[in-house]
């Protein structure tokens, strides 16, 4: 018969059951738990938040059409034209794409901050989304404001330089194209600067920066709150003013004023000089066309008379 089983022995630290040693004892920032830890925690969390970080897309009110080129096409042709910009903003996916490589590159040529941004980011960016024609294609540039004159000191400036004054002031052009072109034949013929209305004009975009050929880095351009009070302004420092009309009294080729300070009008696409600002140009100039033409696009209407205006002035 079997006797009772009594207490089961140790091991003494052999056999399966080993006794291993856990080591020196952490330090209490790195304990679990520890007030010690959490402290340490939180300075890191501190200093952190204190090294610079790239700028993100805002995600308050988006950019006005001036500050921004969206597109992969209009993007690529704005870095190669040489467009200012300050930065550049690419959606995530998109590496595989060519056009979007090539982007890519040419910002990194121009040493321009490329940054990494999500479509919903850029949709809030650029104003777009599923209900705007805005369609960004997953890049947009940022570039900066235009430098605009106030349109005394653009005056001030044309009255101080050695050849009569000549502004050019134009009346409501609402194609981007159109101004670059104007300004391009602006400088062409000695003009001293461009004066556009503030309110339902187009400015200088990165499409009439384009157009214009780069004119727009040198050319000063005024913009004024209200057009008349500023041609009146010219018009008392002694500038003639001399606007394009369709249906003008006058004939180009007639336009001797043109040898002295004078500013040219030029109209709105379609509808011409505005009521009030006609009223205000001394003289309205028509240029004559052949056959059955009516008339010719604004930034055309513009550089011929420019070229008629700088023609006169070398012969006189």
């Amino acid at each position: 018969m079997a006797g009772k089983k009594g207490p089961s022995k140790g091991t003494g630290g052999h056999g399966r059951r080993k006794l291993s040693g856990k080591g020196p004892t952490p330090k209490a920032e790195e304990r679990p738990g520890h007030p010690a830890q959490r402290r340490a925690r939180a300075s890191a969390k501190r200093a952190d938040s204190k090294q610079p970080r790239p700028p993100r897309p805002a995600r308050g009110p988006s950019m006005s059409p001036e500050e921004i080129v969206v597109g992969r096409n209009a993007v690529v042709e704005a870095l190669r034209a040489g467009i200012p910009a300050l930065s550049l903003y690419v959606a995530g996916g998109l590496e595989r794409d060519e056009r979007v490589a090539e982007i890519r590159g040419l910002a990194e040529d121009r040493e321009l901050p490329v940054q990494e941004a999500s479509r919903g980011q850029l949709d809030r960016l650029t104003g777009g989304g599923p209900e705007s024609s805005v369609v960004h294609q997953g890049v947009v540039l940022q570039v900066p404001g235009f430098a605009y004159l106030h349109p005394d000191d653009l005056l001030r400036r044309a009255l101080e330089a050695p050849e009569p004054a000549l502004l050019v002031a134009l009346d409501g052009v609402s194609d981007p194209h159109n101004l670059g072109a104007i300004a391009r034949s602006a400088a062409a013929f000695g003009a001293h600067g461009l004066v556009l209305p503030q309110r339902r004009a187009a400015g200088v975009t990165a499409a009439a920066w384009k157009s214009s050929a780069g004119v727009l880095a040198h050319l000063p351009i005024a913009r004024a709150t209200n057009l008349v009070q500023a041609l009146r302004a010219a018009a008392d420092a002694g500038l003639m003013l001399a606007g394009l009309d369709g249906r003008g009294e006058l004939d180009l080729d007639a336009l001797e004023l043109a040898t002295g300070p004078m500013v040219l009008v030029v109209g709105a696409e379609g509808r011409g000089l505005s009521r009030l600002v006609g009223e205000t140009c001394d003289v309205r100039v028509r240029i004559p066309l052949a056959g059955s033409v009516e008339s010719l696009n604004a930034s055309v209407a513009a550089g011929v008379a420019l070229s008629e205006v700088a023609r006169r002035r070398r012969t006189s």
